[in-house]
């Protein structure tokens, strides 16, 4: 199958089954009209099931603005230079409110009301360890926790783990909340196909080894918003997941586990008007494509 601009690809080797193609007839038009009605600007989906080896993607390769799904890349960053013994994961982190703006170089300071872990500013001028920030900046998407984790490690650090697991499709350039360099037009970029190959590094305990995947993992797992993939799935579903919000984009990233099967990979994202809601987008893609494998099984 070769895909059209803005049409699903099946990125399998054979052809698949009349079952197989009935069902991805079928999503591509239910994707289609959750589009429609929630009005979405844009909309990108890569999906990859280890159980059958599967693989679906609408407009994959397509960039979004990564809101906060670009701390994946810094937590990979971290387990990078755990790896190599240039950090421990123990190691004390002074917790202080300045950063340096990617633009022009000014400090700048991060807005507690707008980050989704205020409790994190409880410990200005303490020490916190690299572990309970990596921790706080997934479970709790702490903007606070990501910034200090950039200037630990550095982008330049973040951006070369990203090359040596062969992960093209998320760009990470700077940390968040820094205006200067939004309004500059310097963002942290992602597509699905690329959060997708990041989530298999993973999974497949190739994201610097099988314990740092695992750990990585289990951050993952503690994740507290919910109102995406997990939101479209039967309870008894584990995900193992990262959001990203800001005004107009949502999405969610994650590895979803069920009873009795191997794991799949689902990647969200989605592009909204400033008027138009958030919406359950999300969790109705994550119901659908669930709801097709569990049709094909």
């Amino acid at each position: 199958m070769t895909p059209r601009a803005g049409a699903p690809s099946a990125l399998r080797e054979n052809e698949p089954a009349p079952s197989i193609a009935r069902a991805e007839i079928s999503l591509y038009s239910s994707v289609l009209a959750i589009k429609e009605r929630h009005a979405l600007e844009k909309l990108g989906i890569a999906f990859w099931d280890s159980e059958t080896t599967l693989q679906w993607a609408y407009n994959a390769d397509e960039y979004f603005h990564a809101a906060s799904t670009m701390k994946l890349a810094v937590l990979l960053g971290v387990y990078r230079e755990v790896g190599r013994g240039e950090l421990t994961l123990d190691a004390p982190v002074h917790v202080r409110n300045k950063f340096r703006s990617v633009v022009d170089d000014q400090l700048y300071m991060l807005d507690v009301d707008r980050d989704a872990d205020p409790e994190l500013y409880r410990n200005l001028g303490r020490t916190m360890t690299v572990q309970q920030l990596a921790h706080a900046m997934i479970a709790t998407s702490s903007n606070f926790a990501t910034n200090l984790l950039v200037d630990v490690v550095g982008v330049p650090v973040i951006q070369t783990a990203l090359s040596e697991l062969g992960i093209d499709g998320v760009r990470v350039v700077r940390g968040v909340e820094d205006q200067a360099a939004f309004e500059a037009g310097i963002n942290n970029e992602v597509t699905a196909a690329g959060l997708l190959k990041l989530l298999r590094a993973m999974v497949e305990g190739r994201a610097y080894g099988p314990d740092a995947s695992k750990q990585m993992l289990e951050i993952m797992h503690d994740q507290r918003f919910r109102s995406g993939i997990p939101a479209g799935l039967p309870q008894a579903a584990r995900v193992a997941h990262k959001t990203g919000n800001i005004a107009t984009v949502h999405h969610d990233a994650g590895i979803v586990y069920l009873e009795k099967r191997k794991p799949y990979v689902l990647v969200i994202l989605t592009q909204f008007h400033h008027e138009t809601p958030r919406g359950t987008a999300v969790a109705e893609i994550s119901r659908d494509i669930y709801e097709c494998l569990a049709g094909m099984s």
